[in-house]
């Protein structure tokens, strides 16, 4: 069960918190004491240790060696740094694989993945279980009570690399969930479809994971295999937890990794078991648009929080390792990309990792103290954002407002994503991400929330691709948009319920209604070959032929076999209005598009500069807000208050220097409760 634990709180002082992965295992101990020295100087607060740790702490079965731990927590409790302890069982010791082969992972193809690597293990075995435990438990009883310890840390980035195992254990675990789930064949047969090509099954042991066929494989099977793994991955957490808890009152989290290239674990499920919801996130520039995509991740970071403040556990000072192109960040970016986090909801930001490591695999990942020491602009970059950073202390705690919410679900990923769907050019995450740049670009703060959630406090909700959408979920958007309310749905919506059984009657399925519309098939488009609309803006990916029933044309095709027909509808419904976009728009068409639904809603808008990013937070009966500039022009923004990173007083307006952020503690009548002003039913149900 979580505790209510305040992330400032991690700091120990009620500041902001601001740390990193420490790493000293790697390092002479004789490194130590400048460490901690150089932490002092940037204004470090927390650290993660013993992240991976297993091998160091327990060499060989049941010998267990704490005094280079024992040293380094000393060492930091000594300096006033507080400790976020990992549990150290996130990659499996060389002489326990050696012994136990059999809890290595499996692919869908049945081969094995070796030792050699990080999370060698399969999330289903007992022995991994069981040798894991003991040393949670070692390693609490030890330090439960340890001076430096605020945090405890399970395992690490869950499910980044062995998510979905095809193992024979995990069969027998799916199984056991399946039983659980479905509690007799009859039910599994009618929720999978096995009528279709001879499935059905008999006996509860015919069932295997999804592994590869000669063909397509069963889409509610792989489903519900992503359902079972991202709940047995939540299982192995809780079952540390409550080892953690026999032995010490310390908050305990794990890091989450809400990001673009991550969809294996539903963190809306995994979320009321947090103490602290903690992220992990690095800028991705394989993305046509990787810095929408940062604000993304922390909004449903911040969505997951409820709305409270969360922490960073791991971002970067500069390049990482994994990408095709690891790009260092240019001047200022390391500080634009970390307040960004904070304004958007954290109350701290933590880097992997403290110091540059000389060998392994991540030793050209980028550090707080890199390669080339302290005499280097990262390392005065991390000196002045810790400066920041105390500048900045009276935010903690406070919150984001919005007036919008964007509907964002890991189980519709999986689900439209699976193969023998109308088009594999359309993928969930990035019609996910169109949608919420066309906000971004519009200066509209969103909050990212579950399918489900109560929607009162927002004036318009945007549901972009919710394919499989259970119908109580899809009444409560409805029953929104009848109250009041405003929804923007796009294409490939509403079709299928929780087990990808298709609505009939017509597209889009759950949401006819609601839109006034139907249309019997899809018509994909090739990406080389749009269409045209009737404003002369093209129309890819996706056409529908979509006949009205009460709703009126916005947008038409103006070339194509559907000529004529709408392409983007809006509709009275109760008394809102449902606007429906039944094909990939341009960008900028769907920003427009996306800011008039606002403004009919509502939803107070102001105009935005371009590569200004503006956020603002609340709280403490204050405003502040965040000028972000990735300009390479100055911006003059007109605000009244105290600029909180040079201390002076703001009239009428604050210039934000090209590549810089301003913090302005507003003067202002804006309402600081989180209330939106006029909207008599604006309550606590926001997620």
């Amino acid at each position: 069960m979580a505790q209510e634990t305040t992330v400032a709180g991690l700091s120990g002082s009620g500041d902001l918190v601001y740390g990193c992965d420490y790493n000293p295992e790697q390092w002479d101990p004789s490194v130590w004491v400048e460490d901690v020295r150089l932490m002092r100087e940037a204004g470090v607060n927390l650290v993660a240790v013993n992240i991976f740790g297993w091998a160091e702490l327990e060499p060989e079965p049941g010998v267990f060696r704490f005094e280079t731990l024992d040293a380094v927590l000393d060492l930091l409790a000594e300096n006033g740094i507080g400790v976020n302890l990992g549990t150290g069982t996130s990659s499996t010791p060389a002489w326990l694989t050696t012994a136990h082969p059999e809890l290595l992972p499996r692919t869908a193809d049945g081969t094995a993945r070796w030792p050699g690597g990080r999370q060698a293990f399969c999330p289903s075995s007992p022995v991994y279980r069981e040798h894991a435990l003991a040393l949670v438990a070692q390693v609490a009883a030890r330090y439960g009570s340890h001076p430096a310890l605020r945090l405890w840390h399970v395992s690490n980035e869950l499910g980044c690399h062995n998510s979905l195992c095809y193992c024979d254990v995990s069969a027998e675990a799916f199984r056991g969930w399946l039983r659980a789930r479905y509690e007799n064949l009859d039910a599994l047969n009618a929720a999978w479809g096995t009528a279709f090509w001879s499935q059905r099954y008999s006996g509860w042991e015919q069932i295997l994971p999804p592994r590869l066929t000669l063909s397509a494989t069963n889409p509610t099977q792989t489903l519900d295999f992503n359902r079972f793994s991202s709940d047995e991955l939540l299982a192995h957490y809780a079952a540390e937890e409550a080892v953690l808890r026999a032995h010490s009152t310390v908050p305990v989290t794990t890091n989450f990794m809400v990001a673009a290239h991550i969809r294996n674990q539903d963190y809306w499920a995994w979320a009321p078991s947090m103490d602290v919801i903690a992220n992990d996130h690095y800028l991705d520039h394989r993305l046509d648009a990787p810095l929408a995509e940062l604000a993304f991740a922390a909004d449903t970071t911040r969505g997951l929080a409820q709305g409270r403040p969360w922490l960073l556990m791991e971002h970067s000072t500069g390049a990482v390792n994994w990408q095709p192109r690891n790009i260092a960040k240019g001047p200022g970016e390391m500080i634009r990309n970390s307040l960004t986090h904070l304004a958007r909801g954290a109350d701290g930001l933590c880097f992997f990792q403290w110091r540059a490591s000389l060998q392994g695999s991540e030793k050209f990942h980028s550090a707080m103290v890199p390669h080339a020491g302290t005499d280097s602009q990262v390392w005065r970059d991390v000196v002045e954002l810790g400066s920041s950073l105390a500048r900045l202390r009276e935010l903690a705690g406070t919150t984001v407002h919005a007036d919008v919410a964007l509907v964002f679900s890991w189980e519709a990923w999986w689900a439209h994503d699976q193969e023998s769907h109308p088009s594999g050019d359309v993928r969930y995450i990035e019609q996910v991400h169109a949608a919420y740049k066309a906000l971004w670009d519009a200066g509209i703060t969103v909050d990212v929330v579950a399918p489900g959630a109560g929607l009162s406090a927002y004036r318009l909700v945007v549901v972009p691709n919710l394919y499989l959408v259970r119908d109580d979920h899809a009444a409560t958007i409805s029953d929104f948009v009848a109250g009041g309310g405003s929804a923007v749905v796009t294409f490939f919506s509403g079709i299928v319920d929780e087990n990808e059984r298709v609505r009939p009657g017509g597209y889009p399925g759950a949401f006819r209604e609601l839109l006034g519309l139907r249309s019997e098939e899809f018509f994909p488009l090739d990406p080389a070959h749009p269409l045209t609309l009737d404003n002369g803006s093209p129309a890819s990916l996706w056409s529908e032929a979509v006949r009205l029933t009460t709703a009126e044309a916005v947008l038409s095709y103006a070339t194509g076999q559907h000529t004529g027909s709408p392409a983007v509808t809006r509709n009275r419904f109760g008394t809102g209005t449902a606007w429906y976009v039944g094909t990939v728009l341009d960008g900028g068409v769907l920003k427009d598009l996306l800011l008039r639904a606002a403004v009919a809603a509502g939803v107070p808008v102001s105009d935005v500069q371009s590569g200004l990013e503006t956020v603002t937070r609340r709280g403490n009966g204050h405003e502040y807000l965040f000028l972000i500039n990735h300009g390479t022009e100055d911006r003059k923004h007109r605000v009244n208050g105290l600029e909180l990173l040079t201390a002076e007083a703001v009239a009428d307006a604050v210039v934000v220097p090209a590549g810089a952020v301003r913090v302005v503690r507003t003067t202002s009548s804006t309402p600081t409760d989180g209330s939106a002003p006029g909207r008599k039913d604006a309550g606590n149900d926001r997620h």
